[in-house]
């Protein structure tokens, strides 16, 4: 594993991500689903139809569930982004009220939550009951639940450590009140 930064650049998921996005699947068999949203990055369709446990079930893919768009970034090390963007690669996952996306020309987090707060505004308005399933990637994880709790950018890391696969269940009553159930859940790789 090279441990490359993968941003919304499109790749296939691995044969780790194939097997975690099979044990996830066995955890939520008795769920029912009303639609599947996923982000349309190959990797992540591939891990909704992996989790889609009836066939009648809709996968709507999703642009703006796309990862962040790391710029220049994409595809290389930590080594590699280290060594001429140390701060702003530091501040990103430190302090990321203090991320500088543009030296490498990458997607700011205001935009992403902006675009990531849409798009769940849509997905909650389009779905006034019963369960759907989200599958998207980590930073966009993290946006959605800062966004939801509205909380600043400088708190957007101020949950579990975000797995693939992890599993985040959130409830809204018929208030839209919201409370958070599980978050980064990763014990169905505990077989592993």
């Amino acid at each position: 594993m090279e441990n490359r930064l993968q941003g919304s650049k499109d790749s296939e998921l691995t044969a780790s991500g194939i097997s975690d996005a099979k044990l996830l699947s066995e955890k939520l068999a008795k769920v029912s689903f009303r639609k599947i949203y996923t982000s349309s990055s190959k990797r992540a369709v591939t891990t909704a139809n992996i989790l889609k446990n009836n066939p009648t079930i809709p996968i709507i893919e999703e642009d703006d569930l796309k990862e962040i768009n790391f710029g220049d970034w994409e595809g290389k090390t930590k080594q590699e982004i280290n060594a001429g963007f140390e701060n702003e690669f530091e501040s990103l996952w430190k302090k990321p009220h203090l991320y500088d996306h543009s030296p490498h020309q990458g997607e700011s987090l205001l935009d992403l939550r902006e675009r990531v707060g849409n798009v769940i505004q849509n997905i909650l308005n389009s779905n006034e009951e019963g369960n759907i399933l989200i599958v998207t990637h980590a930073v966009v994880l993290a946006t959605i639940v800062a966004h939801l709790k509205q909380s600043p950018n400088e708190k957007l890391w101020d949950l579990p450590y975000v797995h693939g696969t992890s599993l985040t269940i959130i409830n809204f009553d018929e208030d839209k009140e919201l409370e958070f159930k599980v978050l980064c859940d990763t014990t169905h790789l505990d077989r592993i």
